[in-house]
Order: C-alpha cells, then sequence, then structure tokens
C-alpha cells in the first residue's frame, strides 16, 4: 500500500501532458481548496478530479471488493466515495466548477484515448456547465 500515490498517478500524468498539449494551463493540487484538487483551472474558475477506478467506486471492472478483509474495505471505499460527494458539494458552494475523469476512460486501449479526453475537457472549460463527469469507457 506504500506504493500507492495521491499525487502524480500515471493516469493523472497523462491527462495533463495531453491537456498542456492542448494549450490548457492549470494548477496542480492547490491545498487551499477542498479536497485538495488534482488540477485546478484559476482562468475557468474550475477544479478537475482524476479519480482510480478502485479507490473511488464508480463501477467498471477494476472497481470490484477484495475478497480478503471485505468489511474494512467496504467501509473504507465507500467512506472514499462519501467523501468525494462533500468535497464535489463544498467546491460547488464556493462557486467552483467540478469536473471529474475517470482512470479508465485515460486507458491506451481506450479508442481515442487521452487526445479525445483532453478535447471533452477543453470543451466543458469553454463551456458554461457546472460539472463534469467523463463516461467511464471500460
Amino acid at each position: 500500500m506504500r506504493a500507492i500515490r495521491a499525487r502524480n498517478t500515471r493516469p493523472e500524468l497523462r491527462l495533463r501532458r495531453a491537456l498542456h498539449a492542448a494549450g490548457l494551463r492549470y494548477r496542480l493540487h492547490d491545498k487551499k481548496l477542498p479536497g485538495s484538487p488534482d488540477l485546478v483551472f484559476p482562468r475557468y474558475q474550475a477544479v478537475l478530479f482524476v479519480h482510480g477506478c478502485f479507490w473511488h467506486r464508480h463501477g467498471c471492472s477494476r472497481s470490484t471488493l477484495p475478497a480478503t478483509r471485505a468489511d474494512f474495505w467496504s467501509e473504507k471505499l465507500e467512506a472514499n466515495r462519501q467523501r468525494d460527494l462533500k468535497v464535489r458539494a463544498a467546491l460547488l458552494a464556493m462557486g467552483w466548477r467540478v469536473g471529474v475523469v475517470w482512470e479508465c476512460a485515460l486507458k491506451a486501449k481506450v479508442e481515442g484515448g487521452v487526445s479525445d479526453t483532453a478535447l471533452a475537457v477543453a470543451n466543458w472549460l469553454t463551456g458554461s456547465n457546472t460539472d463534469f463527469e467523463l463516461p467511464p469507457n471500460c
């Protein structure tokens, strides 16, 4: 478990490279905001989270519950989901637009992969929707 990182994960780095190549500039992990969002776009008053499928439980094949210590994992992962909801509500109340990109949407084998994801994020940023969640494509 020591190897599990909260910041600079592979999916996050892949999305950051694609967004930067698309000309979007952002801040990283702003601790002043609830939940310390992965990417902060002050120009658009928007934040973006890159959620791991297992840790944030969106329902794809990567979000299965481990067989050992099922009670522990069930509580832990449900607490993560509840915390995500609270953070999202707090950010929206502060006037921020909130986006979520799931890990599975950034996998190389997904058709379009990272470039389509970056395009979808760019369209959301320049639009007027307050929240955004890239549907899982696994």
